[in-house]
């Protein structure tokens, strides 16, 4: 890869990465179908210029549904329930190993050796993760981001099945789903003018964090993924999101003072270190998209 390619491959990731403290941020101000409402209300905004993709709603809904509206909706409840945001940054990057089962069961994929062994050593680690459920841990919030990455998996297939397009005009219009699910969903739990309320009384610090998840962590992010996608192969670029949970750690540990115990860590690292062996596979991993925050 060029230098400056390395280098938005790398902005990318910080992107992702520091979008989990954004989410933190933001939860304080909004509930997390509120949240899910305004940042991809924002994200759709370039659907108004961009051409539709040539594909039916009917196969545009579901991808929105799982790969956006179910990913962040579970994932910003697993936040508000306790979940730390850097913890969150490494289990939602499991959809990797999540993708390549329902790849084999849904598109008949053959997992390769490497990938099951990758795929093992990741769940060992969830599993350690799991033991260190407690105190600042709830369990609610620990089982609601895992469902996250198992959203965001099905969303990998059900893309996949869509066939090449290009990824920023593709994802503006599949923004287009989450709001009024999210929406829905908010009115149904928080009340019909909770989310009204909500933003005349959100603070800069709220605000701010809604636009940056849309403008910045989707809008811009996604746009330089799929330009460096189609400039370069899938196994090229995929590497560089190992770094988001890296920086996802580090960026709650510094703004929120996010601790990490032994047992915590192990899990972690070795989330991190079958999540390596999956990536860095010879062959091209099943994995459509990168780790999104």
């Amino acid at each position: 890869m060029r230098p400056r390619h390395v280098v938005l491959a790398v902005l990318v990731a910080v992107i992702w990465g520091v979008s989990f403290v954004a989410t933190r941020i933001g939860l304080d101000a909004f509930s997390p179908p509120q949240l899910v409402t305004l940042r991809f209300s924002v994200a759709a905004l370039p659907a108004l210029v961009l051409p539709s993709p040539a594909l039916p709603w009917s196969a545009l809904i579901p991808v929105g549904l799982t790969l956006f509206a179910g990913q962040f909706i579970f994932q910003f409840f697993g936040i508000a329930h306790g979940m730390p945001p850097g913890l969150a940054s490494v289990v939602v990057q499991t959809q990797a190993l999540f993708t390549i089962v329902f790849a084999a069961l849904a598109l008949g994929e053959r997992p390769t050796a490497r990938q099951w062994l990758g795929s093992a050593v990741a769940l060992s680690g969830l599993a350690l993760i799991g033991l260190s459920v407690g105190g600042e841990l709830a369990l609610a919030g620990f089982l609601l981001t895992l469902v996250s990455p198992v959203s965001f998996a099905v969303g990998n297939v059900l893309l996949k099945r869509l066939g090449p397009a290009d990824t920023t005009s593709l994802m503006a219009w599949l923004s287009l789903v989450p709001p009024l699910p999210a929406l829905a969903l908010s009115m149904a739990l928080d009340g019909p003018l909770a989310l009204p309320r909500a933003l005349t009384r959100a603070p800069a610090a709220g605000l701010l964090s809604a636009a940056f998840l849309g403008l910045v962590a989707t809008v811009l992010a996604y746009a330089l993924w799929g330009a460096l996608l189609r400039r370069y192969t899938t196994a090229t670029v995929t590497p560089f999101a190992l770094l988001v949970p890296f920086v996802g750690a580090v960026s709650s540990s510094l703004a929120f003072g996010e601790r990490f115990g032994p047992l915590r860590l192990a899990g972690m690292a070795l989330v991190l270190a079958g999540l390596a062996v999956i990536v860095l596979a010879p062959r091209e991993p099943s994995v459509i998209l990168s780790p999104s925050s």
